[in-house]
């Protein structure tokens, strides 16, 4: 009779996204595996296969989490623009204090494996989508709501949001200061194509003061 698994696949996973995360797929061993997860390497093989099926499974769990991390925020009662607002503003404070410079993992995986590896492509590939299905579904409720332009292309308003927030990142990994990072944000969420008041066009001095 096969024994039980004495581990949770979860965790892990979880440590093996770490070690992935900071480290970078190449400069990962299967000893450092063995030395974050606490398994032998015949566990790790038997659980997860290889070490590129685990970092796959790594992938997918630091993917779901930052999709489920945008949903969270973007979705629930209240006004979409604050949430839209709130969600710029919190990534690019997370990035300005992000001293280890480790950045987003699928953006880091892309860069280092997605031109030779289809299956990071196509994950990569599936969460730009999802990130930025959230961004387009709280632009056009910002839209109903009348707080953005109805006449606005909400797709294109999403993908300039996508844009700009991984382009915050790169500024962060580059070693750009908090200023930087926080102002350019801030920027973006002041040229939103806001809906006009009483017929004329919102103040822009107004929409600076964006949280």
């Amino acid at each position: 009779m096969a024994r039980p698994r004495q581990f949770d696949d979860e965790e892990v996973v979880r440590a093996a996204r770490d070690q992935f995360w900071s480290h970078g797929y190449d400069r990962t061993s299967i000893d450092d595996l063995s030395d974050v997860t606490g398994l032998g390497r015949g566990s790790l093989y038997g659980a997860f296969g290889d070490k590129h099926a685990l970092f796959l499974q790594a992938l997918d769990s630091y993917n779901s989490d930052a999709i489920g991390a945008w949903r969270s925020a973007l979705r629930g009662p209240g006004p979409a623009l604050p949430r839209l607002e709130r969600l710029v503003c919190d990534i690019s404070e997370a990035i300005s204090r992000d001293v280890a410079r480790r950045g987003c993992m699928m953006a880091r995986s892309a860069t280092e494996l997605a031109a030779v590896d289809k299956s990071v492509a196509e994950r990569t590939a599936a969460t730009v989508r999802g990130l930025h299905g959230e961004l387009s579904d709280c632009v056009a409720r910002a839209q109903e709501e009348g707080s953005l332009d109805a006449d606005a292309d909400t797709d294109g308003v999403a993908s300039l949001l996508l844009a700009v927030l991984r382009g915050l990142e790169a500024l962060g990994r580059a070693g750009a200061t908090a200023e930087v990072v926080i102002g350019a944000a801030k920027q973006a969420l002041a040229l939103l194509p806001r809906a006009s008041t009483n017929g004329r066009a919102p103040d822009r001095r107004e929409s600076r003061s964006a949280p």
